[in-house]
């Protein structure tokens, strides 16, 4: 975990205290198995009300603001620089290096692949799900949960592209003429436009897969507002959706990323456990395993599967 001093500095009282929280807030992540954007490090400290009195609109009296958000990103930025916070603990997914893989020998990949080996777990289920959510900045949370459930999932950035939703809805289409029932479990935030990606992505799906496809929205809604209170924020009355969204909902919005990961780990595996068939999932795992034991024979016996040829 590094933390690595470039440039010196020295802190005053107000900002030690932030960069203190900042690094309480990444550690109760990182046991969780979660990194951050610096989004959700901002919308952990709105939360616990933890930003200074004076950091607060005069307007409003809210710190949950443009101003805020700033100046923390500021002081963390600073921070890290003078080695005061882990370098690999907060991220930015939207922009990423891609370099193609490469193996020391053919002896290293098996290896590898005796470790990594998996399959189609939802192969032989009734349902085949997959988990949707509108921004990149929640890839890293949707990764975590997704994991033990072998479940793909898909970042929308959005409004997904017509190019995006006319291939998702051939791969259900796929699934559904192999007797499955696909499903899309989608998360977005609660504002005018969050909102109406659910319905969007679900007439989409639909129209393009030429049968109904099912869109469960899976958060934010307004109970889950209601039992966990994230900060709001004005909903944007330039939005085109902001009347319609206003009528029903009021002005105030609130933002997915405000919610802790292990809610949104918990909300999906309550969606999981509703449709999965414990049976055939636990005769996969056994599947699985023996996969794994084979590919682990071939790999220790490398040489001597190998001499001569």
């Amino acid at each position: 975990m590094p933390k690595i001093c470039y440039v010196p500095k020295k802190f005053n009282p107000v900002h030690t205290a932030i960069i203190d929280r900042a690094n309480e807030i990444i550690a109760s992540y990182a046991t969780q198995g979660y990194d951050l954007t610096l989004r959700q490090v901002y919308y952990q400290f709105i939360s616990r009300d933890w930003f200074p009195e004076e950091w607060k609109d005069k307007t409003t009296g809210s710190t949950n603001n443009d101003r805020s958000y700033d100046k923390l990103g500021s002081i963390l930025s600073d921070a890290r620089r003078a080695g005061k916070i882990d370098w690999d603990a907060i991220v930015d997914r939207t922009r990423n290096v891609r370099s193609p893989s490469a193996w020391a020998g053919p002896e290293e990949i098996v290896a590898a692949c005796a470790k990594q080996f998996s399959i189609d777990f939802w192969r032989d289920q009734p349902y085949r799900p997959e988990v949707w959510v509108e921004k990149d900045a929640l890839v890293g949370v949707l990764e975590v949960a997704c994991r033990p459930w072998h479940c793909a999932y898909f970042s929308c950035r959005g409004y997904t592209s017509d190019s995006e939703i006319w291939s998702a809805a051939q791969r259900l289409k796929g699934y559904a003429l192999n007797n499955q029932t696909p499903v899309i479990f989608h998360l977005g935030d609660h504002d005018p436009s969050g909102v109406d990606m659910s319905r969007d992505i679900a007439d989409r799906l639909s129209l393009f897969a030429g049968r109904s496809i099912e869109v469960k929205r899976v958060a934010l809604n307004m109970d889950q507002v209601h039992q966990y209170n994230p900060p709001p924020n004005p909903a944007k009355t330039t939005d085109g959706r902001y009347t319609k969204y206003a009528e029903q909902y009021g002005t105030e919005s609130w933002e997915l990323d405000a919610l802790n990961p292990d809610v949104i780990s918990a909300l999906i595996e309550t969606e999981m456990l509703a449709i999965v068939d414990q049976t055939e999932w636990a005769a996969a795992g056994e599947r699985r395993t023996e996969g794994r034991r084979l590919l682990k024979t071939v790999a220790d016996d490398w040489d001597d599967l190998t001499e001569g040829l």
